[in-house]
């Protein structure tokens, strides 16, 4: 029983990150508008350099 809830875990655990990786690649045209949705105050300084870099240059 105990293998099966590893097994099931790891399942949902790989489920998971499939689904937190869907989303558009960083500088693509659509993350850039995506960003522009986005309040700047929720902007990481990260995806506020990576928008300077790919969005506005």
């Amino acid at each position: 029983m105990p293998a099966q809830r590893i097994v099931t875990f790891a399942i949902l655990l790989s489920l998971l990150g499939l689904v937190a990786a869907c989303g558009p690649e960083v500088g693509s045209e659509a993350w850039c508008s995506d960003m522009k949705e986005k309040p700047k105050g929720d902007w990481t300084a990260n995806e506020a350099a990576d928008f300077a870099k790919h969005c506005l240059l």
